[in-house]
């Protein structure tokens, strides 16, 4: 996302993989979707955003499973924007839920953590910087 745009509270501001072999599943991607990739660097290695060919942004990352996202399952983890991350954590264990990740930065778009709802799907919450 661009580094002027603040993601409304409430919405999904991003959706990311994170595998084992990220160049296969990037490629099952590319071919599948028909998106390309743009490499993201990580250090010793590299995730991916993946383009959509038609507006040339970004849409979605293939990751490695190592490093940050090192532990996540293998699964599409959508990003919701809250208000207050610290708040947002907090709540997640009186409503039935776990913390999976605690706060993680981010960087410069800002922090996440990782959640398990009761039924047992797992999505991050997101506050932008």
């Amino acid at each position: 996302m661009p580094e002027h745009h603040r993601p409304p509270v409430g919405t999904i501001a991003w959706v990311d993989l994170s595998v084992r072999d990220a160049p296969s599943v990037r490629d099952f991607y590319t071919g599948v979707c028909g998106w390309t990739a743009e490499e993201v660097p990580m250090g010793e290695y590299a995730d991916f955003n993946m383009i959509a060919q038609s507006t040339g942004f970004p849409v979605a990352g293939v990751c490695h499973a190592r490093g940050v996202n090192e532990g996540l399952p293998a699964q599409w983890l959508m990003y919701v924007v809250v208000a207050d991350l610290d708040q947002a954590l907090a709540a997640v264990p009186a409503r039935g839920g776990t913390v999976l990740r605690q706060r993680t930065s981010m960087g410069s778009h800002g922090d996440y953590g990782v959640v398990r709802d009761p039924a047992g799907a797992v999505l991050a919450v997101f506050q932008a910087k």
